[in-house]
């Protein structure tokens, strides 16, 4: 039987209220998944309620995650938390088959986290440097171009990988975001007892995950952060070894590794652990008495997390080889629908895209509108213009399908990595042809932008698509709202950006921390101004990056555990080590798969609650609420350490609760 015949035929019974079995592993021979959609049936999803309500959450949102990312660093993930959001107004107001409305108001309102990631990660640093270097400019239409054209790059470059990421390697990925993007959807479903225990279990999970979170960000009465530094002896270790251990102890961090695997987890873990136990100790004992006089947190910026950035480049060439197939593939498909050779032209609801035609031309128009933007906007001269689209035009494409991968792994795009990469890549190729000085660090940060937010968009639309494919929603109907979200949410973050300088500035006392772009200025100066750049460190991070896949070892996984601070990566293995403990406690393995099962939906609602607690934590603080805490930094260890420790015994118990169908 072929595919669209059994995608006509095979799904006969009523649509399902919960996710089914197959939906989170691999398929067998001949089995096919079935989506909570019918996939052959129509259903509202595009709607005058769907998307004014996605707009207005973008907004809302992308002030929000703008904000939070320049005050602290850390864009929070939109889509969890706009997904409760969905499912709660779609249940206050009664709204009969909400769950097509559902996916495409997240759908929507998501393009605000991927947005403000590009835009944040990069353009401010061109207030920065307008400090040390007043003739550099910067305006509202840089800004807002410059992500939007980015993101529009990102979209329409993923849909052609739709297919292999979401459904032919269904199973494969674990896609940690999507996941429990998805169970707070599904949650939403049908009045069943199955059902509503799972939406309970979820609710629970997510107020424990969102209260705990939102008390240690807003109160402090634990310490978000597990480090030896805290202690005395601590301190001594790591001034004579530079040795730290550091754990982050927030729910959402914890699911968030539950989700990823044992698997994944301890690669990404092990990345961490080779810069924080390895390389920071023999740069820090051997390296020049002004660098053994830093303490371990400096050395990592300065040093060890360029070599991390080195290894992401070369893992994302590696995985652009490797995906090679995939990416001729994906063009030889818009070739042989121009010339009207499309093999699979009857194709179900479930699984139409945007016809192929359509993004080739959209496509064109996007990348002539891109070519006009740096000629008229940044570049004065169109060959400098012309060199710098190429540029962007071929990183953009070939790393889409590396920022998928890496969201689809670990729920974590290692985009201001490969945007750090493409700035450097770019000045050098800039310098060469005689654009540097101010002129050509305006150039390179506003470029950046483009990049960084085209590879954002990318990670994230694996996310909402995924989610849409468990769920049984239309791609095409994603992919196309998708334009409006992303239009919307560059005018708000270019505006956002506009007046958080006005306020608080980047630069100064009180000034925004913005630490991505802080990071981007200080790379990309010595580049356009003639001082040194770290070419050996890249150099290193490369070579690893070579031997690691030549060994068997999954080169981007190790990397970002490399690029990304050890605190953030100990929970990983945390939470994976948590999994492997509960799905594999008893000889029958129907009894581990629902266990595994509980196991994943508590995990979800754990990220949930922090993501959307995490919004709240982030507006009490913007409305002028601290807590001056009076507990020593021991005590507030110690009780972290306990209460992190209660919280795992939660979600291993809970998880032991499950019984086998």
């Amino acid at each position: 039987m072929s595919k669209n015949q059994f995608d006509e035929v095979a799904y006969q019974e009523a649509d399902p209220t919960e996710m089914p079995e197959n939906a989170f592993r691999e398929l067998g021979e001949d089995e096919h998944y079935r989506p909570i959609m019918h996939p052959a049936h129509d259903y509202p999803e595009v709607t005058p309620y769907s998307v004014s309500m996605g707009l207005l959450l973008a907004v809302i949102f992308s002030a929000a995650a703008a904000y939070l990312g320049l005050k602290v660093g850390q864009v929070f993930e939109a889509a969890i938390p706009i997904a409760i959001i969905a499912v709660g107004l779609s249940g206050a107001l009664k709204k009969q088959n909400p769950l097509g409305q559902n996916v495409i108001i997240q759908s929507i309102g998501a393009c605000s986290g991927v947005i403000v990631a590009g835009a944040i990660f990069t353009l401010p640093a061109l207030y920065i440097l307008q400090a040390k270097y007043p003739e550099i400019s910067v305006n509202f239409l840089q800004i807002f171009l410059s992500s939007l054209l980015g993101g529009v790059l990102g979209i329409l470059f993923f849909i052609p990988f739709r297919k292999y990421f979401v459904k032919d390697m269904h199973g494969k990925y674990p896609f940690p975001e999507a996941t429990a993007t998805t169970q707070v959807l599904a949650s939403g479903l049908g009045k069943n007892t199955s059902n509503a225990g799972q939406a309970k279990t979820l609710v629970i999970s997510s107020l424990i995950g969102g209260l705990y979170d939102y008390l240690v960000e807003t109160f402090g009465w634990w310490t978000d952060t597990l480090n030896t530094m805290a202690t005395s002896w601590g301190q001594t270790l790591a001034e004579k070894t530079k040795l730290v251990v550091s754990c982050n102890t927030t729910a959402a961090v914890l699911g968030l590794g539950y989700i990823i695997g044992l698997k994944y987890a301890f690669i990404i873990f092990a990345g961490s652990v080779f810069v924080w136990w390895v390389l920071i100790p023999l740069i820090g004992t051997y390296g020049a008495p002004e660098i053994a006089a830093m303490a371990p947190t400096e050395i990592f910026g300065e040093y060890a997390r360029l070599i991390g950035i080195g290894g992401i480049a070369m893992a994302g060439i590696i995985g652009i080889v490797k995906s090679w197939g995939i990416i001729r593939e994906a063009v030889g498909l818009a070739s042989r629908e121009l010339k009207g050779n499309a093999t699979d032209a009857k194709t179900i609801r479930w699984q139409t895209d945007i016809s192929m035609k359509h993004i080739v031309f959209f496509v064109a128009i996007a990348l002539v509108a891109v070519l006009v933007f740096f000629w008229v906007g940044v570049i004065s001269t169109f060959w400098q213009a012309l060199v710098a689209w190429i540029v962007v035009t071929i990183i953009a494409f070939l790393f889409t399908t590396v920022a998928a991968n890496a969201i689809a792994i670990v729920g974590s795009n290692p985009v201001s990595g490969m945007t750090l990469m493409t700035l450097i890549i770019a000045s050098a190729i800039f310098v060469g042809i005689g654009l540097n000085g101010t002129s050509g660090i305006a150039a390179s940060m506003v470029i950046g932008g483009v990049v960084c937010t085209a590879l954002s968009m990318a990670g994230g639309f694996v996310t909402d698509l995924k989610v849409g494919y468990w769920l049984g929603s239309t791609p095409k109907k994603q992919e196309s709202w998708k334009f409006l979200g992303t239009l919307v949410s560059a005018a708000t973050v270019g505006g956002v950006i506009l007046l958080l300088n006005q306020v608080y500035g980047f630069t100064g006392e009180n000034a925004l921390v913005a630490p991505q772009a802080n990071a981007m200025a200080k790379v990309i100066e010595p580049l356009m101004m003639g001082g040194d750049t770290p070419w050996i460190l890249y150099m290193v991070g490369a070579i690893l990056a070579l031997i690691l896949n030549w060994l068997g070892v999954p080169a981007l996984a190790f990397c970002l555990g490399m690029f990304i601070p050890l605190q953030l990566n100990t929970p990983l293995l945390v939470g994976g080590a948590v999994a492997w403990f509960i799905g594999s406690r008893s000889k029958d393995k129907a009894l581990n798969s629902a266990r595994a099962d509980r196991g994943t939906l508590i995990s979800s609602g754990l990220i949930a609650g922090g993501a959307l607690f995490g919004v709240f934590a982030a507006l009490t603080r913007f409305l002028g609420f601290e807590y001056d805490n009076p507990m020593t930094a021991i005590a507030t260890q110690w009780t972290g350490l306990a209460v992190y420790a209660m919280l795992i015994i939660y979600l291993i118990w809970d998880s032991m609760r499950a019984k086998k169908i």
